[in-house]
């Protein structure tokens, strides 16, 4: 996304400024149409969905020293469908700005002149662009690649410019804890993409006419290729109805699909299992894998169907069947991993994750913005703040966020925090951390590094054999020199954390010259590896029943004694004295970015613990919670929440948001406790974050229901408790008045798309 400057560096609006737009937020140019230059110059970089709609508007004063001025401000949720309806949203602006001039008490003097709305058509690769003059006439047309003006001639732009903005609007992550990579976009204003259940009938069916082309959208950052089953359309339509729960609209909208083609029965499948409709799930793979049994999707919703069954030998089975057919996809390395980590096979687990295809994590789409000369981000005032004869309604709204109101010294952070390696993890390699973090909450560090030595070369055992050839070249043997030197010029010392593994990059040996892209996880035991050879990926379709027996079947190899140093060596006297024969011929060579890993996880675990100490430490000596709010900054609770929750240390998470809303405002730690909560089921504690995060978002003019956190949460709970059950726990309550409506809306939407729960 687009990143203006935070407020705290570029110059706010005056609260009292006429020029302002009430309730919406404004980036003020430097140039008139600066942004839409921008924008232009930014549109072949577009990739998938491209980024969130951009509003353009041209104001004008007469009396002013400036006498027009341009702001713009992004947008997700407008309905696209015509022309029309964009001119609307603009048309819509004008009665925000003659409000806001009606607080100064004034005549209006600001007028919109123009405005541009631009939306970008992820199908056709184009922008599309509608142009209101006021008084006057309404413009649409469409910007190419290259910047090219062109007049809309083929009405189906417009359906697929629609479907674009919804996917888009459903698939943002602004608003969600870490959203937007942890840098949230500021200027954003969301509304409800579908608001009612006709307009979501009206968008499902353009949906279907465009699902055929649904692969030209991409898909997730973990996934290499787009497919009929995994691709931006595919997965935002499942994301849209798996938070409210309603699967069953899911099925129904992927049913008359999956007659078309097979592949649509991955997603048909998992729709039929997360509403509980087993058979009709097997009955529907059955179907499809008869028509196409070379579907690794297919095959990667069975294992899923299998493991919740505890039927890991037979998901064992299908996971090596889909490394076989997709080699090159991380889902399906990944799901071998996961197998062998729920059957206790942590050396085998280790191996396929070594051998899991890392791809580079590809940022979502954005276009980089001048820096504005002025922001305006409305704020409402606090009411806790106001006097008993100020009436809100009546009081103008400041510019800025509530995270300004909080003490500047919370938000320092050590420097050692601030540098965690594992906040930089984005796309399969926080997947892959993951999975290593899976394996050390079930067996520890300790045994981790056991199972690494075990199963990978680690720097002892390469300094051994280093050690070894250096013997062999004072000896003079000349047959083994050319190999030798090749390894002595190639060699590196690595790592700490009880000696790091060596990685492919650091090792190249005649025993030990090995490319893991080409070596099978069960290739048979023999003495030798096989030399490397430059392979395609069709050569990657190995036999994987062969791949994996040897990773079951290898033992560590015990370095010889010199007693048991081999016979062809033994008659140099001086090699038998001090010669130590070692074999890297059972092991492998663990991937650079796997080792790293190994460090990253490390230094999570070395902070967790000495965070545990220090908290054991003070509750023992009875100085209590309050000594630590001193010792620790707001935001550094913060980070503390997110390392023992990434860690699955749960409670501990919990116990630091805490502690960090005690020292200041934070929308992530409330969301955080949201989502814990609510997974809990725990209806006060989750009921309570939501009054609390809707009183915040209603100051910051933020008016969405669904998608979003707030909404997830509660469906959540209605499915677990009821819709009558939460309502009457939120009226014990005995919150404000404007609370409890602000909440009461979630519910409203619940009864309208009857979400799972409201009956009872």
């Amino acid at each position: 996304m687009s990143k203006p400057p935070s407020p705290t560096t570029t110059h706010m609006v005056a609260p009292a400024d006429t020029s302002v737009l009430r309730g919406v937020p404004e980036f003020f140019e430097n140039d008139i149409s600066e942004c839409l230059a921008a924008r232009t110059e930014s549109l072949a970089t577009f990739r998938e969905l491209g980024p969130p709609d951009l509003c353009h508007i041209l104001k004008v004063n007469p009396k002013a020293p400036v006498k027009e001025i341009g702001t713009y401000h992004y947008v997700l949720g407008t309905d696209a469908s015509s022309s029309a309806t964009l001119a609307a949203y603009l048309n819509s602006l004008t009665y925000t700005i003659e409000e806001s001039q009606g607080w100064a008490g004034g005549k209006a003097q600001w007028k919109i002149k123009s405005g541009t709305y631009c939306c970008f058509d992820a199908f056709s690769r184009v922008d599309v662009r509608v142009e209101v003059k006021i008084p006057g006439g309404v413009d649409s047309y469409i910007v190419d690649l290259r910047g090219d003006r062109h007049p809309i001639q083929n009405p189906a732009i417009w359906q697929e410019t629609y479907v674009s903005a919804v996917l888009r609007s459903v698939l943002d992550d602004n608003d969600e804890p870490d959203g937007n990579d942890g840098q949230p976009l500021l200027g954003l204003r969301k509304m409800d993409p579908l608001p009612t259940p006709q307009i979501e009938a009206r968008f499902l069916e353009a949906a279907r006419d465009q699902f055929w082309k649904g692969w030209q959208l991409g898909t997730e950052p973990e996934v290499q290729v787009a497919t009929y089953f995994s691709n931006h359309l595919s997965n935002g339509t499942m994301k849209y109805f798996a938070e409210s729960g309603r699967m069953e609209e899911a099925a129904k909208f992927f049913d008359p699909l999956f007659k078309r083609d097979p592949e649509v029965g991955a997603v048909l499948a998992r729709a039929y299992l997360n509403n509980d409709e087993e058979i009709q799930a097997v009955k529907a793979l059955h179907d499809s894998l008869k028509r196409q049994p070379l579907s690794y999707g297919l095959l990667l919703v069975q294992i899923d169907f299998l493991r919740n069954k505890k039927k890991y030998e037979m998901a064992l089975k299908l996971a090596k069947l889909a490394v076989t057919y997709a080699p090159s996809e991380y889902a399906t390395w990944a799901k071998l991993t996961e197998i062998y980590i729920d059957m206790g096979d942590y050396e085998s687990a280790l191996l396929s994750l070594n051998s899991c295809p890392m791809f580079t994590y590809c940022e979502r789409d954005a276009h980089r913005m001048p820096p504005p000369a002025r922001t305006h981000l409305p704020l409402k005032p606090d009411p806790s703040t106001l006097k008993p004869d100020e009436d809100l309604k009546k009081l103008p709204p400041g510019s800025g966020t509530v995270f300004d109101e909080n003490d500047p010294r919370e938000n320092e952070v050590h420097p050692e925090l601030q540098r965690l390696p594992a906040l930089s993890l984005r796309g399969t390699f926080s997947r892959a951390y993951a999975l290593l973090i899976r394996i050390v909450s079930k067996v520890g560090w300790d045994e981790l590094l056991r199972f690494r030595s075990s199963v990978f070369v680690m720097e002892e055992e390469y300094r051994i054999h280093r050690a070894l050839v250096e013997e062999r070249e004072k000896t003079g043997i000349a047959e083994e020199r050319a190999t030798d030197d090749e390894l002595s010029s190639k060699s590196q010392v690595g790592k700490e954390a009880n000696g790091a593994s060596t990685s492919r990059a650091e090792v190249e040996d005649g025993d030990a010259t090995v490319s893991l892209d080409q070596v099978s996880l069960d290739s048979p035991s023999s003495g030798k590896l096989k030399e490397p050879a430059v392979a395609s990926p069709s050569q990657k379709r190995l036999s994987i029943d062969n791949l994996m027996k040897k990773a079951v079947e290898s033992q560590p190899q015990v370095p010889q004694t010199v007693e048991d140093a081999p016979k062809k060596r033994a008659a140099n006297p001086r090699t038998q004295k001090h010669s130590v024969s070692f074999s890297f011929k059972s092991k492998r060579l663990c991937e650079k970015w796997l080792d790293n890993l190994f460090m990253v996880l490390y230094n999570d675990l070395r902070l967790y613990t000495a965070l545990k100490q220090e908290i054991a430490q003070y509750r023992s000596t009875g100085q209590g919670t309050n000594a630590l709010l001193y010792r620790k900054t707001g935001s550094e609770w913060e980070i503390y929440g997110d390392l023992a929750l990434r860690l699955e240390h749960k409670e501990d998470a919990k116990d630091a948001y805490k502690l960090c809303l005690e020292q200041k405002y934070s929308t992530k730690s409330w969301l955080k406790l949201l989502e814990l909560y609510a997974e809990e089921g725990n209806l006060n504690q989750t009921l309570n974050c939501v009054a609390k995060l809707v009183n915040v978002l209603d100051r910051a003019y933020v008016e969405t229901t669904y998608p979003g956190t707030i909404s997830r949460s509660l469906f959540r709970l209605i499915r677990r408790h009821g819709l009558a059950k939460v309502q009457y726990g939120l009226m014990s309550m005995n919150i404000p008045q404007k609370t409890f409506k602000l909440v009461t809306r979630y519910f409203e939407y619940a009864e309208l798309f009857k979400i799972d729960g409201v009956n009872w």
